[in-house]
């Protein structure tokens, strides 16, 4: 879905940096990626390594009005 603005343990902002991540995970090693950009804290890794995109499956049950 969305990714969440700042993580639910210690409030850093970690939005901005998720695109980013996503680019980069294709062709480098996710521990490295999450150095180059700065997240140090596991509770803040754990946000963006967890994420999951699920709006393609979601929207296949879209509701439509008559």
């Amino acid at each position: 879905m969305i990714i969440p603005i700042r993580c639910f343990s210690c409030g850093a902002v970690i939005a901005d940096k998720y695109e980013k991540f996503k680019k980069r995970i294709r062709d480098e090693e996710p521990k490295k990626v999450l150095d180059d950009l700065g997240i140090k804290r596991y509770c803040c890794r754990r946000m963006i390594l967890s994420q999951a995109d699920f709006l393609e499956e979601v929207i296949e049950f879209e509701v439509k009005g008559p």
